[in-house]
């Protein structure tokens, strides 16, 4: 496949309002986007996303580094033909219809009337705004001017679609209705770049993912590369000798609690679980390499191993010692460990700075999530 984005050692820096700081947003970014494919920017408030997608639609200028789009430099007007961009807070004439709206943006892109009609009909269906066609803009709610701007970004039938933040604003049934969208571009063999820090959106779509933190490029790669799969933890989960609780026969199993997080860890104080319970406490030490309570609920009890326990023969005690086994669940990295694992060392950093930098940060997150009066003048 060949790169329809590319980008190399970007750098952008803003100066603050008042002490007229200079405050790195983006230090070095490096990656490429292959053609059709859906590639997931995946980074925290503040990041630099939004900033490096400024970048890429000439909206802002970059410090440093390079960057094209269809083998153009950036900006592009050749290229911007070929593209569909929706930024992370639109803004739409508001006293047009959803119909209008589209009409004005085909006529931009020069699209005949008769195209710029088929293709304004098919969108509004297609992003659930069928019930508002007579309804204003501006009593639009915040879901569904997302969905108009996702709509506006296809009028131009684009080779790549770039969208800043897709989800923000929607309840569930509409993110899944734009990661349906997502999916059917790239049935189509359209190349999608989409920002977010909704890790569940970026997981469930794409085929590649940036994770940036601070203005760098921490991980690139496939979920399944960057995921590579490692046990974390074992989770056992065991009924009790006589199918009762600890307080007494026939109480009420809870079969759906007995679960620990993806992760593999338990929550401060599930030791506390064994007190007063003395079987339990003898099936701990039974079973041994470490193994500790995450959860004790009506008959059921979890166990969690550690990595390097042997599980077999950890069954095998609690077999003997008359527990029966209800699941074994293994616990390998997902993505929240791999964001997690960037993102602590970079707010721990952030909070030895000091208050000076704590400013800092602030502003780059205005810098970079706030100023929509540059994609408000793009639009209009």
């Amino acid at each position: 496949m060949s790169a329809v984005l590319e980008v190399n050692q970007l750098r952008k820096g803003f100066r603050t309002p008042l002490r007229r700081q200079k405050v790195e947003i983006l230090r070095g970014v490096t990656f490429a986007v292959e053609r059709g494919e859906v590639f997931g920017f995946l980074g925290p408030n503040g990041a630099g996303k939004t900033t490096t997608i400024r970048i890429l639609m000439g909206l802002v200028a970059a410090d440093g580094g390079a960057a094209s789009m269809f083998g153009e430099p950036v900006p592009s007007r050749a290229a911007r033909q070929r593209l569909g961009f929706l930024p992370e807070s639109p803004y739409f004439y508001d006293y047009l219809y959803i119909d209008e709206m589209l009409d004005l943006t085909g006529r931009l892109f020069g699209l005949d009337r008769k195209t710029r009609k088929r293709r304004s009909e098919a969108l509004i269906e297609r992003v659930g705004l069928g019930h508002a066609r007579k309804t204003a803009l501006k009593k639009f709610s915040k879901g569904m001017l997302q969905r108009a701007g996702i709509a506006q970004a296809l009028i131009n039938d684009p080779e790549l679609v770039v969208l800043d933040e897709p989800t923000s604003g929607l309840d569930p049934v509409g993110r899944r209705e734009v990661r349906e969208i997502i999916e059917s571009l790239r049935d189509q063999g359209k190349t999608v770049f989409f920002s977010s820090h909704i890790l569940a959106d970026v997981e469930a779509v794409s085929d590649r993912i940036g994770v940036i933190v601070g203005g760098r490029i921490r991980d690139l790669g496939s979920i399944g590369e960057l995921v590579a799969g490692e046990l974390r933890a074992t989770s056992v989960t065991l009924r009790r000798p006589d199918g009762s609780a600890p307080g007494g026969p026939g109480a009420d199993d809870a079969d759906g609690g007995a679960v620990i997080s993806d992760s593999g860890t338990s929550t401060p104080g599930d030791d506390d679980e064994v007190g007063g319970d003395a079987a339990l406490a003898a099936l701990v030490e039974r079973v041994g390499q470490g193994a500790h309570v995450a959860r004790s609920a009506g008959s059921l009890v979890t166990l969690t191993l550690p990595t390097a326990a042997d599980v077999d023969a950890a069954l095998a005690e609690a077999h003997a010692a008359g527990y029966r086994v209800h699941a074994v669940t293994p616990h390998h990295e997902s993505l929240e460990d791999l964001f997690m694992r960037h993102v602590r060392p970079e707010a721990a950093q952030a909070d030895d700075d000091g208050a000076a930098d704590d400013d800092s940060a602030a502003d780059a997150n205005d810098a970079d999530g706030a100023d929509d009066a540059d994609d408000r003048e793009a639009q209009g």
